[in-house]
């Protein structure tokens, strides 16, 4: 079996690798990444081929498509940062460089493309947020993915036979995401600052919820997408929105610890206040159930990962 990982230096694609070369050891595995958002110490322990490379550059695909060829392409690359307000930047890289890889890998290869979409093409639409409900983004970033969605829509019409599996991933934090600095998870952030000694900063009033979904659980329903004959959009959470008020609780009974909140003005108009993923067409078509609870998944990563990189 051929695979190629895009953005697999990258949080969520590093943890993937992993998985796929202790799975699948015979596998053939090649990543793509321009560390854009991700860091070679995330694939120090890969065995595969390493190709740097942007994937909003077209030439880059011509080069892998008469150099290589794949039986299944996860796309994990992206410009991941919500914050980026370049609306042609944002969309060239997301949802161009996307339609690239749609080119390459259906009329090329006839691989099966599995891709990571995100919550945040649902905005502040009302929770539990599902595939076919509201669909208004707040931010480039959203559109971008919302975009993404439509493309794989197209393609598929075009395509019939093709198997396009996109997954809207919601919170996800986890070991491999140190890199991402004030990017990472709110579970890193505020780990690390309770770990130094410092009081946990949280908008006011903490009480904005969040699907935060374990990339364990991430990785799971990638491994899902490619091993299951299917197609179309799954949302990938833990199924339920927890505060971040409650998830400072979480981390003080982890770390034994009893640090009071100090809150701050919210800077940013397009934030989501509320977001839980409805999983009731991942679990019937998919089979994804996810495993780790925040309480279960906090615990395991800071005990297993954080503490000893204080």
């Amino acid at each position: 079996m051929r695979i190629l990982v895009t953005g697999g230096a990258g949080f969520i694609g590093s943890n993937l690798v992993r998985k796929l070369q202790k799975r699948f050891p015979q596998a053939d595995i090649v990543v793509v990444d321009n560390f854009t958002s991700g860091d070679f110490k995330n694939l120090i322990d890969f065995k595969g081929e390493f190709i740097p490379g942007d994937i909003s550059d077209r030439g880059f695909w011509d080069y892998l498509a008469s150099s290589y060829s794949f039986d299944v392409v996860f796309h994990q690359a992206a410009i991941t940062d919500t914050t980026v307000l370049d609306q042609e930047l944002m969309t060239r890289v997301n949802t161009l460089g996307f339609k690239y890889l749609l080119d390459v890998a259906l009329e090329r290869w006839n691989a099966k493309v599995v891709y990571a979409s995100s919550a945040a093409v649902y905005g502040n639409c009302p929770a539990p947020m599902r595939e076919d409900g509201c669909l208004k983004p707040e931010n480039v970033y959203g559109f971008s993915k919302l975009m993404m969605d439509r493309l794989a829509e197209r393609y598929l019409k075009r395509f019939p036979e093709a198997r396009i599996v996109g997954l809207r991933y919601f919170n996800v934090y986890g070991p491999g995401e140190a890199h991402k600095g004030k990017f990472a998870s709110m579970v890193y952030q505020l780990a690390v600052k309770m770990i130094r000694g410092e009081r946990p900063r949280l908008f006011k009033w903490g009480e904005q919820k969040r699907d935060f979904v374990y990339v364990k659980d991430v990785v799971k329903a990638n491994l899902l997408a490619m091993e299951k004959d299917v197609s179309g959009v799954f949302n990938v959470g833990y199924g339920k929105g927890r505060s971040f008020n409650e998830l400072v609780a979480i981390l003080n009974k982890v770390l034994g610890t009893n640090y009071d909140i100090e809150y701050f003005d919210n800077p940013y108009d397009f934030y989501q206040n509320y977001t839980e993923a409805d999983l009731t067409r991942s679990s019937t078509i998919l089979g994804y159930k996810p495993e780790w609870s925040l309480e279960r998944g906090v615990e395991d990563y800071v005990k297993n990962h954080l503490l000893g990189n204080k």
